[in-house]
Protein backbone atom coordinates (compact mmCIF):
# COMPACT_ATOMS: atom_id res chain seq x y z
CA UNK A 1 0.00 0.00 0.00
CA UNK A 2 1.08 3.44 -0.73
CA UNK A 3 1.98 6.43 1.98
CA UNK A 4 -0.98 8.10 0.32
CA UNK A 5 -4.90 7.60 0.53
CA UNK A 6 -5.70 7.19 -3.25
CA UNK A 7 -8.92 7.77 -4.57
CA UNK A 8 -10.59 6.81 -8.45
CA UNK A 9 -10.31 10.19 -9.00
CA UNK A 10 -6.95 9.98 -8.71
CA UNK A 11 -6.34 8.40 -11.88
CA UNK A 12 -4.58 8.29 -14.10
CA UNK A 13 -2.10 9.53 -12.03
CA UNK A 14 0.66 11.32 -14.41
CA UNK A 15 -3.06 13.37 -15.32
CA UNK A 16 -4.39 13.79 -11.50
CA UNK A 17 -1.36 13.43 -9.25
CA UNK A 18 1.43 14.38 -11.03
CA UNK A 19 2.87 15.51 -7.58
CA UNK A 20 2.81 11.59 -6.50
CA UNK A 21 5.07 10.19 -9.29
CA UNK A 22 8.73 9.74 -9.49
CA UNK A 23 11.23 7.75 -11.19
CA UNK A 24 13.59 5.58 -9.63
CA UNK A 25 16.02 8.05 -8.81
CA UNK A 26 13.53 10.36 -7.49
CA UNK A 27 12.80 12.50 -10.77
CA UNK A 28 9.40 14.19 -11.18
CA UNK A 29 7.53 13.76 -14.32
CA UNK A 30 8.04 18.03 -14.45
CA UNK A 31 11.78 17.06 -14.94
CA UNK A 32 11.27 14.41 -17.64
CA UNK A 33 11.53 16.80 -20.60
CA UNK A 34 13.34 16.86 -24.16
CA UNK A 35 15.90 18.43 -23.07
CA UNK A 36 16.48 17.10 -19.38
CA UNK A 37 16.89 13.62 -21.90
CA UNK A 38 19.10 15.29 -24.26
CA UNK A 39 21.63 16.97 -21.44
CA UNK A 40 21.65 13.04 -20.19
CA UNK A 41 19.95 14.78 -16.73
CA UNK A 42 17.22 11.73 -17.34
CA UNK A 43 17.73 8.19 -18.36
CA UNK A 44 16.19 4.92 -18.50
CA UNK A 45 15.90 4.00 -15.19
CA UNK A 46 14.12 7.50 -14.46
CA UNK A 47 11.66 5.89 -16.94
CA UNK A 48 11.04 2.59 -15.58
CA UNK A 49 7.72 2.43 -13.50
CA UNK A 50 8.56 2.06 -9.81
CA UNK A 51 7.25 -0.62 -6.92
CA UNK A 52 5.54 2.80 -5.38
CA UNK A 53 3.82 3.44 -8.77
CA UNK A 54 2.40 0.08 -8.94
CA UNK A 55 0.88 -0.10 -5.36
CA UNK A 56 -0.35 3.40 -5.64
CA UNK A 57 -2.49 1.77 -8.61
CA UNK A 58 -2.89 -1.27 -6.60
CA UNK A 59 -5.08 1.74 -3.88
CA UNK A 60 -6.79 3.45 -6.69
CA UNK A 61 -8.05 -0.19 -8.40
CA UNK A 62 -9.09 -0.88 -4.58
CA UNK A 63 -10.80 2.02 -4.26
CA UNK A 64 -12.50 0.95 -7.49
CA UNK A 65 -13.28 -2.31 -6.04
CA UNK A 66 -11.59 -4.26 -8.39
CA UNK A 67 -9.12 -6.53 -5.73
CA UNK A 68 -7.82 -9.18 -8.04
CA UNK A 69 -6.41 -6.22 -10.26
CA UNK A 70 -4.78 -4.69 -7.08
CA UNK A 71 -3.20 -7.67 -6.43
CA UNK A 72 -1.77 -7.69 -9.57
CA UNK A 73 -0.04 -4.72 -9.07
CA UNK A 74 0.37 -5.42 -5.71
CA UNK A 75 2.71 -8.61 -7.22
CA UNK A 76 4.12 -6.45 -9.92
CA UNK A 77 5.54 -3.92 -7.81
CA UNK A 78 8.15 -6.91 -6.19
CA UNK A 79 9.11 -7.66 -9.08
CA UNK A 80 10.45 -4.65 -10.20
CA UNK A 81 13.98 -4.53 -8.58
CA UNK A 82 14.04 -8.47 -9.39
CA UNK A 83 16.68 -9.16 -12.54
CA UNK A 84 15.11 -9.22 -15.73
CA UNK A 85 16.99 -12.88 -16.94
CA UNK A 86 15.63 -14.31 -13.54
CA UNK A 87 12.33 -13.39 -14.05
CA UNK A 88 12.33 -14.92 -17.49
CA UNK A 89 13.79 -18.38 -15.86
CA UNK A 90 10.67 -18.39 -13.57
CA UNK A 91 8.37 -17.44 -16.56
CA UNK A 92 10.20 -20.76 -18.44
CA UNK A 93 9.64 -22.69 -15.30
CA UNK A 94 5.72 -21.88 -14.93
CA UNK A 95 4.49 -22.76 -18.39
CA UNK A 96 2.93 -26.04 -18.10
CA UNK A 97 5.66 -29.18 -18.51
CA UNK A 98 9.01 -27.01 -17.72
CA UNK A 99 9.16 -27.66 -14.32
CA UNK A 100 9.80 -30.87 -13.24
CA UNK A 101 8.57 -31.11 -9.91
CA UNK A 102 6.89 -29.44 -6.99
CA UNK A 103 9.76 -28.62 -5.18
CA UNK A 104 11.95 -26.96 -7.96
CA UNK A 105 8.98 -24.34 -7.84
CA UNK A 106 9.24 -24.50 -3.84
CA UNK A 107 12.93 -23.38 -4.03
CA UNK A 108 12.03 -20.72 -6.53
CA UNK A 109 9.45 -19.48 -4.03
CA UNK A 110 11.99 -19.52 -1.49
CA UNK A 111 14.70 -17.86 -3.65
CA UNK A 112 11.62 -14.70 -3.94
CA UNK A 113 10.99 -14.46 -0.34
CA UNK A 114 14.85 -14.66 0.85
CA UNK A 115 16.36 -12.65 -1.89
CA UNK A 116 14.01 -10.17 -2.84
CA UNK A 117 11.30 -10.11 0.18
CA UNK A 118 8.47 -11.38 -2.82
CA UNK A 119 5.90 -12.36 -0.60
CA UNK A 120 3.34 -12.48 -2.58
CA UNK A 121 4.86 -13.57 -5.71
CA UNK A 122 6.20 -16.56 -3.55
CA UNK A 123 2.68 -17.27 -2.25
CA UNK A 124 1.94 -16.77 -6.11
CA UNK A 125 4.44 -19.55 -7.63
CA UNK A 126 3.51 -22.45 -4.36
CA UNK A 127 -0.32 -21.77 -5.68
CA UNK A 128 0.85 -22.43 -9.41
CA UNK A 129 2.88 -25.36 -8.04
CA UNK A 130 0.07 -26.84 -6.06
CA UNK A 131 -2.01 -26.19 -9.07
CA UNK A 132 0.56 -27.89 -11.42
CA UNK A 133 0.98 -31.11 -8.83
CA UNK A 134 -3.31 -31.48 -9.12
CA UNK A 135 -3.34 -31.16 -12.69
CA UNK A 136 -0.37 -33.06 -13.49
CA UNK A 137 1.42 -30.31 -15.28
CA UNK A 138 5.12 -30.96 -14.25
CA UNK A 139 7.52 -32.27 -16.87
CA UNK A 140 6.67 -36.28 -17.71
Amino acid sequence: MSDDHLTTQDYPLAENRPDLVRGQRGTTLEDMTLAALENGDVDMQDLRITARALRMQADIARAARRDKLAGNFERAAELVDIPQAYLMQIYELLRPGRAETRAELQGVADELRATYGAQLMAEFIEEAAEVYARRGLFKP
